[in-house]
This record gives structure tokens, C-alpha cells and sequence, in this order.
């Protein structure tokens, strides 16, 4: 068996990314209870920025977004620029191995359609950048059908180095990491397709077999023939403290 794919699991920057759309982001701010003056991290944003501009012109966060490469953020940087918001966004160049980011700083944390870690070392790495209450929004691959074939199951666990969980599995360690579980959603089929759609055009640009993994990961998609077993989901937790009494029952008892 081939060794995981190393993390961050690669996606080209010009494909647009899952959960990335002004509804997906606005859904992640009325979860995260984002208001005027909320401190915000996007990670691994990507060269449109959108997500940060939204938060910051919509709902008047103060927003650090960052990635790995400049050349990535530079698109960012005259967005920011062109658009006044230099007072209330930061752009900033990081290492995904030491952020060098402050502990408690931010009220929320988003990473739209990138799986930066591994799902423990996402939830590990991340909790104590957030204020008290603060909410991290993250993407992962996640199993969706009753039964997926082999090959997707092999596939998934080699490239994520673990198992495939189902949503609510996920939802559990989010909780085992302390944090308060509070929402999922994945991609339906149809917005799965055209995904992996754009995936399709950006490989066929590229000659020879590079990225592998990311080829394999199309071929298998449209082996399922439209209805997926695997799709990518987004996890909402709340950081939660220690001795922190459970939430009151929606249902009264």
C-alpha cells in the first residue's frame, strides 16, 4: 500500500472551493454568533479572499486571513486594498507547522474546503487560538453512503491516514477534543459533481499524472456514478472548558 498523502491533501488554488460561497460563509457567522468587532481567522484562504471581505464588510469583523504562500495572498492583498479594508483585514503568510498566531485571539476560525491536518491534530492545533466560546469551522472528508466499495474506503483512509468517519462520528471526536459539537453539513450530490467537475478541467491542463491523488480521487468519484458514498463535510464546534455544564435540553427533559 502507498504511504498518505501529506498534509495539507492537495487542492489547486484557482478550483473553487467546497463551502466557500457567500451563503456557506454567512451560515458559518450566524453559527459562530460573529458580530462587529469579532475577531476572525481564515485559514488557508485561497487567492479570492471572499470569505474574509464578506466578514469584514458585512458584518464589520476584525479578520487575519492567511496561507503558505505569498504568491497565493498577493491576489488577496490588492483585494483588501482595492476595497478600503486594510483597517479591519490582515494578511499574513504562515507556517502550517507553527502559526505563530496568539493563544485566545480569535472568536471564530474558518477553513473552507481545505484539509490543512489531520482530523485530531486539526482540532488540537487549533482550540487554544480561539476565545472562550469560540467556534472552529473546518472541512474533512466524511462517509455519506450505507455502503461505500472497497477501493473508495482504501483510498480515503490512505490519504487521510485514518479511518472514514460518518457525519455525526465526526461530531463525536470534534466532542472528545472539547469542544461543543453544534452543526454539519456535506455536499449533496449534485453540488459534489460539479466539484469534482472543476476538478476535471484544472487536470486536464496538467500533463503527465500529477497530482495522483487527486486524479484517483476524480476516477472514483464518477465511479459512483452520482450517488457518492464519500463527500466532503463542514463541522461547526464550539470550544468548550473544562467542567463546562452540558447545554440545557432543546426539548425541556
Amino acid at each position: 500500500m502507498s504511504p498518505p498523502e501529506p498534509f495539507p491533501l492537495y487542492h489547486p488554488a484557482d478550483v473553487r472551493r467546497a463551502f466557500s460561497s457567500d451563503d456557506a460563509t454567512r451560515r458559518f457567522a450566524k453559527v459562530a454568533q460573529l458580530e462587529p468587532g469579532s475577531r476572525v481567522l481564515v485559514l488557508g484562504c485561497g487567492p479570492d479572499g471572499g470569505a474574509a471581505l464578506l466578514l469584514a464588510r458585512e458584518l464589520g469583523c476584525s479578520v487575519v486571513v492567511a496561507d503558505t504562500e505569498d504568491a497565493v495572498l498577493n491576489p488577496v492583498r490588492e483585494r483588501v486594498r482595492a476595497q478600503g479594508l486594510t483597517d479591519q483585514i490582515e494578511v499574513q503568510r504562515v507556517s502550517l507547522d507553527a502559526l505563530g498566531l496568539p493563544d485566545g485571539a480569535f472568536h471564530g476560525i474558518l477553513i473552507q474546503g481545505r484539509v490543512l491536518y489531520p482530523l485530531n491534530a486539526t482540532l488540537a492545533n487549533l482550540r487554544g487560538l480561539l476565545a472562550r466560546r469560540g467556534r472552529l469551522g473546518f472541512t474533512f472528508p466524511a462517509r455519506v453512503g450505507r455502503f461505500a466499495p472497497k477501493a473508495t474506503l482504501d483510498f480515503w483512509e490512505r490519504r487521510i491516514a485514518g479511518p472514514l468517519l460518518l457525519p455525526r462520528e465526526l461530531l463525536q471526536v470534534v466532542e472528545g477534543a472539547g469542544y461543543e459539537p453544534e452543526s454539519a453539513e456535506t455536499l449533496h450530490d449534485t453540488e459534489l459533481d460539479a466539484h469534482y467537475r472543476e476538478l476535471e478541467a484544472f487536470l486536464a491542463s496538467i500533463p503527465g499524472s500529477q497530482p495522483a491523488a487527486l486524479r484517483e480521487e476524480v476516477a472514483l468519484h464518477r465511479e459512483s456514478n452520482g450517488k457518492a458514498s464519500v463527500s466532503y463535510a463542514f463541522i461547526v464546534g464550539r470550544r468548550k472548558e473544562p467542567g463546562e455544564k452540558p447545554p440545557a435540553s432543546r426539548d425541556r427533559g
